[in-house]
């Protein structure tokens, strides 16, 4: 499933996966992040998305005009969570409206758990 935007030159489709790949890098930009979770806990360990996989820890869904945005994420321990979501969700909005032009109408950030980093 896509989002498509209409102008007066034709229309231009852009793809789940492209917008959570833009989520995903601009959620690696915020401080107090370790990195992306995948989106299932298994055991009730949370798994710690290499670099290259940061959209696998982004789910988007599409309704209408607006996009919904679930970002699976893990933070240092010591920071303070409530921060670093709130730099998440502010930081991915931005950047997929400012990319894409397409309205986010949530993100929703999801701590999947704390690593101490070295």
């Amino acid at each position: 499933m896509s989002n498509t935007i209409s102008t007066d030159h034709g229309t231009v489709d852009i793809s789940r996966e492209v917008i959570a790949s833009i989520a995903g890098a601009a959620a690696m930009e915020c401080y107090g992040l370790v990195g992306m979770a995948s989106q299932r806990l298994q055991d009730g360990l949370a798994e710690l998305l290499g670099k290259e996989a940061n959209r696998k820890g982004v789910e988007v869904t599409v309704h209408e005009s607006a996009v919904i945005v679930d970002v699976y994420i893990i933070v240092g321990y010591g920071t303070r969570i409530s921060e670093v979501a709130r730099n998440v969700m502010e930081k991915v909005k931005y950047s997929v409206e400012a990319i894409t032009g397409i309205e986010v109408s949530r993100v929703n950030v999801i701590v999947q758990g704390v690593k101490v980093v070295d």
